[in-house]
């Protein structure tokens, strides 16, 4: 037997180690050259990394979660390649789509021998070779056990992204679900097998990550916090204003850009605001351009997508940042340096943004700005009783290098020019 060890490369960004995210072979397959073989995480990014030859898995570097280091055995290949060696594994998938491994439902016996063979072969695919997709796809088509071949791609060069996947689940069948109770032996209640299983999960990826920041950032970082109610009903006006202007719906603006422009402008006011604390050198830096961070919910977690340089757009331009690098961090097109770099974080839970919250700072950085929902109420205007449009703006600054009453004047400023929005687009 000829080995071939395939080993870790160097993923970038001076990583010396690397977490294994998922691995898409097992030991025994036949693997073709430049087939993906799995997803290796680096700090908030999963790469998928490919095959450099053809051959047969004999060992794997450990299991999702496993560390390994740079140069180290990642995968070993058997590369004797004689025909046998290539016949062989071509002739076990035939009896493969055996109706005995769909049938783990006893329900339909006779039926399900014979329904999949005629889903399995109606379309043609629409890819040939390797499907480009994110790891997160992969691993959601996996799951739904969804061949990706069949998924038409709008992406560049056939990209399957997130929607062209949500709207083939849409409109592909639904697998066939045992009713509830069919299973349910003599004597067992139907509510007894309709409960979930108990089951473990492995804190891996970036699941893992966003643990030890969070982690790291609560036991490192005082918090002080701060909460400001601010009356937004005549920047909401400015907005449904502006938004009727706009023929094409993906250009409407949310109140995200409003607000990252009245953070720049009050940043130049606090600059201690817009700085990120370097632990090793014991230096506090003072950025002059504002990185700006957008805390992102994504399918594979948390991430920051940051808008560089956001200081240098007007409002539509930022508006267009904020849009493409959050979509990207949901596909996961984003690239490694979009990822890194913020000086200051702001972050919503859009509809679900309660009354108040206390994000927690984005490391290295010290300050993180946090919206959370409007809603009408009664408020007494000028010794009236008017309704008026209220948000509150939930902020956490690093004790150690933000005082707390810089970091109320802040806000405050900021309250100023949103309850005032032509003081946003004002010359300073």
């Amino acid at each position: 037997m000829s080995e071939y060890v395939f080993k870790l490369p160097d993923l970038g960004e001076g990583t010396v180690e690397s977490e294994i995210g998922e691995w898409f072979i097992k030991v025994g397959d036949q693997v073709n050259e430049e087939d993906i073989v799995g997803t290796m995480m680096t700090d908030k990014a999963a790469v998928e990394l490919s095959s450099p030859i053809t051959g047969k898995v004999v060992k794997l570097a450990g299991e999702p979660g496993d560390i390994v280091p740079v140069g180290a055995a990642l995968v070993v290949f058997d590369v004797d390649g004689d025909a046998s060696a290539d016949s062989a594994p071509a002739e076990k998938p035939e009896p493969e789509p055996l109706p005995a491994e769909k049938p783990a439902s006893p329900e339909l016996p006779v039926a399900a021998e014979t329904a999949p063979a005629k889903a399995a072969a109606p379309a043609a695919p629409v890819h040939t070779g390797r499907v480009m997709t994110s790891p997160a796809i992969r691993r959601r088509a996996k799951e739904a056990g969804i061949d990706l071949h069949q998924v038409p791609g709008t992406g560049p060069n056939g990209r399957v992204t997130r929607k062209d996947f949500d709207a083939y689940m849409a409109g592909a069948p639904a697998p066939a679900v045992e009713p509830a109770g069919a299973k349910a032996a003599p004597g067992v209640s139907v509510a007894a097998t309709e409960r979930p299983a108990t089951r473990e999960i492995k804190v891996i990826g970036l699941r893992r990550i966003i643990a030890e920041r969070m982690a790291t950032a609560t036991q490192e970082i005082p918090h002080f916090t701060y909460v400001e109610e601010i009356d937004i009903t005549e920047l909401e006006a400015l907005r449904k204003h502006l938004n009727s202007k706009k023929n094409d719906p993906a250009e409407k603006l949310t109140l995200l850009p409003f607000l990252g422009l009245a953070l720049i402008r009050a940043l130049r006011e606090f600059p201690q605001c817009n700085a990120t604390f370097d632990k090793e050198r014991n230096v506090l830096i003072q950025h002059g351009p504002v990185n700006l961070g957008i805390a992102t919910q994504t399918p594979d977690g948390l991430k920051v997508p940051v808008v560089h340089n956001a200081d240098t757009h007007s409002l539509d331009g930022l508006a267009g940042q904020i849009r493409r690098v959050s979509e990207a961090a949901r596909n996961n097109s984003i690239t490694k340096s979009e990822l890194t770099g913020s000086t200051i974080t702001i972050t919503s839970l859009g509809k679900l943004g309660g009354i108040v919250s206390t994000p927690v700072i984005n490391q290295p950085e010290v300050g993180i700005i946090g919206v959370n929902r409007a809603v009408e109420r009664p408020v007494v205007v000028n010794g009236q009783v008017d309704i008026r449009l209220m948000m509150n703006l939930s902020s956490s600054f690093d004790h150690r290098y933000v005082d707390g009453y810089d970091a109320a004047a802040m806000i405050q400023r900021i309250r100023e020019m949103l309850e005032h929005p032509a003081m946003i687009f004002l010359p300073s």
